[in-house]
């Protein structure tokens, strides 16, 4: 088995690690390389949501960039192939619709095409309850591979759930009022109630008299689940289902997940600054070399241009000033 399947199979075990914590990330492959790159086909990273990033991708140039895109792939939820390479090696290239370029500078050769995709955290679902339906409902949510937790009424509470969650109350009136109050004052991504149009109307009332406001309210989903007539506890279930999925196709409960937990935010902001003496973009912390010159820090993204900036920093920055 050749180090780099190793390598590989490493980040994927991290990916479903991560995956099981609940955390959304950004899974980098490179599907082509020009040499002399260091980087080569197959080859995977991840960028967790501080920034850091887990693999090895390519050198020292490549690595900001990535982890630069990954942050813009990671806000938009969209997949992207990235083509990094010497800007004179785009000059009439014809170039696929959808690709995005980006010029390297660095001193080193060569290019990467890497394909850059976010990975959402699989929704958490806390099903409130142990009737059949509840039950069911267990079931089709463990076959799409989502977090799922089934939780007695006399075991639920404010902290099995937090703003990222999918509660379904399915106490079927043994505690709905009770669960739905606990529920509804964490303020979950999603909060259904399996019940009557009747028995709803009465679980909201007693709500309205705990003082929780109209606007909150109105976000309960009761009856839970998409109207499909007529059905039986399973196809209840079915239909509660059909509704999550429906809403999670939306990125509403991705929206949610962002403003969860300080583990789950979008990727923290970290200042982007210029190596003057490649001109290659890199992040302005201390595993850039940083060096400071009459009270400004500078940042570079190998050893080799920090000492070449060293020698002579005026004539760098008067070149800078003139662009």
């Amino acid at each position: 088995m050749s180090q780099s399947t190793v390598e590989g199979m490493s980040v994927m075990e991290r990916a479903v690690e991560l995956t099981k914590n609940g955390e959304s990330f950004v899974l980098a492959t490179v599907v082509w390389r020009q040499g002399p790159s260091s980087g080569h086909s197959g080859a995977r990273a991840i960028i967790t949501s501080d920034g850091k990033l887990h693999g090895w991708i390519g050198g020292a140039c490549a690595e900001p960039v990535l982890i630069r895109e990954a942050k813009k792939v990671m806000a938009a939820g969209k997949a992207q192939l990235i083509w990094l390479g010497q800007e004179a090696d785009f000059k009439g290239m014809h170039v696929p619709d959808g690709v995005m370029t980006v010029p390297m500078a660095c001193q080193s050769e060569g290019a990467l095409q890497i394909y850059v995709e976010p990975v959402a955290a699989a929704p958490r679902v806390v099903i409130v309850g142990r009737s059949p339906m509840a039950i069911t409902l267990n079931q089709l949510i463990q076959a799409l591979d989502w977090r799922v937790e089934l939780i007695d009424m006399n075991d639920f509470s404010a902290s099995s759930i937090d703003e990222s969650s999918i509660v379904v109350v399915a106490t079927q009136g043994h505690g709905d009022e009770e669960a739905a109050e606990i529920a509804l004052a964490s303020k979950p991504a999603y909060l259904g109630v399996v019940a009557s149009r009747k028995r709803g109307k009465a679980v909201l009332d007693y709500l309205l008299d705990r003082r929780f406001t109209a606007t909150e309210i109105e976000r309960i989903h009761v009856p839970a689940g998409l109207d499909l007539g007529h059905t039986s506890h399973r196809e209840v279930a079915v239909a509660i289902l059909a509704e999550l999925v429906q809403l999670r196709s939306t990125g509403i409960f991705d929206q949610s997940v962002k403003t969860a937990s300080p583990a789950l935010l979008p990727m923290i902001e970290v200042d982007e600054v210029i190596d003057l003496v490649c001109g290659m973009t890199v992040t302005a912390e201390k595993s850039n070399r940083p060096f400071e010159f009459e009270g400004t820090t500078y940042y570079f993204c190998a050893p080799g241009c920090r000492a070449t900036f060293e020698k002579d920093p005026t004539s760098f920055i008067n070149q800078e000033a003139k662009c």
